[in-house]
């Protein structure tokens, strides 16, 4: 989970000059910044949740079950 949080935090510096250079916004606002960073971040984390669901379920089908987009939980004995 912490790199997903390092490579939200450049791909926030990515977005921020794709925003400058695109649509003439500001380069350097801090604000804007970690706004940026902030959504890249949150859909970095349900991403990665998403996926380490799918490994969960599908690598040890016999003992887990998809409770959910976001969870898994045991098999019912």
């Amino acid at each position: 989970m912490w790199q997903v949080a390092v490579y939200s935090l450049i791909l926030g510096a990515a977005v921020r000059f794709f925003h400058y250079s695109l649509f003439g916004g500001t380069l350097a606002s801090l604000h804007y910044y970690l706004v940026d960073a902030a959504v890249c971040m949150a859909f970095g984390f349900l991403g990665f949740r998403a996926f380490r669901v799918a490994q969960m379920v599908t690598q040890y089908r016999w003992i887990n079950v998809r409770d959910g987009r976001l969870r898994w939980r045991r098999k019912p004995l």
